[in-house]
């Protein structure tokens, strides 16, 4: 009997929703004029995008292609009229959010993610779903479609886990068969105060091995990324109106002075600031 693998996203999706909205096939050309999509699967021969990644594939290639941070200033929608055609191969352009840049793992991902299907056959069983409902919508149409939107983009988060495509980042401590552990522990445990041995023992490594192959891994020190982390839970807190020393006692600190004082040090702005600029 193989062990459970522990869950290293729902903590994250949990905080920070993916959203998506999928256009119509009749809309795509009009999309670059109304709302830029960023995410984008099809086939090789459909898509204009130039990336040494896609040099010499075959035009049948099926892809992915997803711009967390939106499309590159100047480019416009990767599906041009003329490779658009009726009766062509299902497309799906869409607009997806991955809770803006509050969401440590928008963060995490590169500037463009490509990925060829063909080579990702568990994403490709859900992207197939997709297409199928996009080519023949049915009963409850668009809301279906745009969910099953949503589970492509977190199925693409677990295959990029899953394929160690980042070298360092959130996603690569996630894909660290025992790194992880801390970091799904401080993920799911913002108030609770940890120390260096309890996150070594939780990766059963030395302290000195999980500090150095944490700072490398993940670029910062485990004190710093459960800072960071506190902190980005805060300031989502703030936006929803959560009074500060409730929000306080919910990531870890000891009092709102202590997390106004480490607000104004890691935003440059205190939490009195930040809510008097939005309102």
């Amino acid at each position: 009997m193989t062990e459970a693998r522990p869950d290293r996203l729902s903590a994250l999706i949990k905080r920070f929703r993916v959203q998506a909205k999928v256009f119509p096939r009749s809309r795509l050309s009009d999309v670059a004029q109304s709302s830029p999509a960023n995410f984008y699967i099809a086939r090789r021969g459909q898509i204009a995008l130039n990336d040494p990644r896609l040099e010499g594939l075959e035009e049948s290639v099926p892809l992915l292609v997803f711009f967390p941070r939106g499309l590159p200033a100047g480019t416009n929608c990767l599906f041009p009229a003329e490779m658009t055609k009726a009766g062509g191969i299902a497309q799906v352009s869409a607009l997806v959010d991955t809770g803006g840049e509050a969401n440590p793992i928008a963060l995490a991902l590169p500037d463009l993610v490509i990925v060829r299907l063909d080579q990702a056959k568990a994403l490709q069983a859900v992207t197939d779903i997709l297409l199928e409902e996009t080519s023949a919508p049915r009963c409850g149409g668009s809301a279906v479609i745009d969910r099953l939107c949503e589970i492509v983009v977190i199925r693409l988060l677990r295959h990029l886990i899953e394929a160690g495509e980042t070298e360092v980042g959130l996603l690569a401590g996630l894909a660290h068969p025992n790194l992880s552990l801390a970091v799904i522990a401080i993920h799911e445990n913002p108030d609770h105060t940890f120390c260096l041995e309890e996150l070594a023992a939780l990766a059963a490594m030395s302290r000195t091995q999980f500090a150095n192959s944490f700072r490398n891994c993940l670029g910062v020190t485990p004190g710093q990324y459960i800072s960071n982390w506190r902190l980005t839970l805060a300031r989502m807190e703030l936006g929803k109106g959560t009074p500060l020393k409730v929000i306080a006692r919910r990531v870890g600190f000891s009092s709102s002075a202590a997390l106004s004082r480490a607000y104004s040090r890691h935003y440059g702005i205190s939490p009195r600031q930040e809510l008097s600029h939005s309102a």
